[in-house]
């Protein structure tokens, strides 16, 4: 990708964030925006965890899901998922720091893959995703 189409995708993505309540919520923070990639860190709070101490399955979801649309709309162009699963291999916890890299795949006239991977502190992978896309057309509002 082209240094231009880089800094097109760190000031979309800088523009999604501050837009978006629910990732600041989360607490993401951009590590690294490129074109078709995103990295984000969070922290896991007192309040994400279950009833077993865990964090709810939902927080690292809506974790990945936030890379996941960083990346595909880095573009500048909306992009709605239409299909995203999750696995969970290793328990996460309050006091862990996560870390998602979300890097776009392939894409169609229409359709974009994006695989997320998201690490705790220790390097250990807390979870698979995997989402599709379709690509709207229309360009994000400034």
């Amino acid at each position: 990708m082209s240094a231009a189409a880089d800094r097109t995708a760190r000031d979309v993505v800088a523009r999604m964030l501050a837009r978006d309540a629910f990732s600041q919520w989360l607490g993401v923070e951009l590590v690294e925006v490129a074109a078709q990639r995103a990295v984000i860190r969070m922290t896991v709070r007192d309040e994400m965890a279950n009833g077993f101490g865990f964090a709810h399955g939902g927080i690292v979801y809506s974790f990945a899901d936030s890379a996941h649309a960083f990346a595909t709309n880095s573009s500048g162009e909306i992009s709605v998922a239409v299909d995203c699963s999750i696995s969970y291999p290793a328990a996460v916890r309050a006091g862990d720091v996560l870390t998602a890299t979300a890097v776009e795949q392939t894409s169609t006239n229409r359709l974009a893959f994006c695989d997320v991977t998201v690490r705790n502190q220790l390097g250990a992978v807390v979870g698979h995703f995997r989402g599709t896309v379709y690509r709207t057309r229309t360009p994000l509002p400034e």
